[in-house]
């Protein structure tokens, strides 16, 4: 039996835009690694999503078994739902929001099996 990797994430930013950052912790095993980073011009959406990708970035291996735990409703419901599938497949018609951070995550989740809580 493989291991799952657990990621909890978090992001905010205070007006929209305004200042704002990102938190993931990653969980392997008994050990855990924090990350974060700050911006000063930024969206609630995007550092709910960019503490997504840094977590998935700071991974070395493919192939693993994730469970990311978010409160965003935006990223759980766009992957659980099949918005993402969508925005990518219109190429984000319609003025869709954060298409260069949905690639980048998109291109990332593809090398794991990604279950999003």
């Amino acid at each position: 039996m493989s291991k799952e990797l657990i990621i909890y994430t978090d992001g905010s930013s205070r007006g929209n835009p305004g200042p704002g950052g990102y938190g993931a912790i990653l969980m392997w095993g008994g050990k855990a690694k924090e990350l974060s980073a700050g911006f000063r011009k930024t969206t609630n959406n995007r550092m709910e999503l960019m503490a997504v990708i840094a977590a998935l970035e700071a991974l070395t291996r493919p192939g693993l078994n994730i469970t990311i735990y978010s409160d965003s409703q935006y990223v759980v419901k766009a992957v659980q739902e099949g918005w993402l599938r969508n925005w990518i497949r219109t190429n984000f018609k319609g003025g869709k929001k954060n298409k260069d951070l949905w690639l980048r995550y998109d291109g990332l989740a593809q090398k794991h099996r990604v279950t999003f809580v």
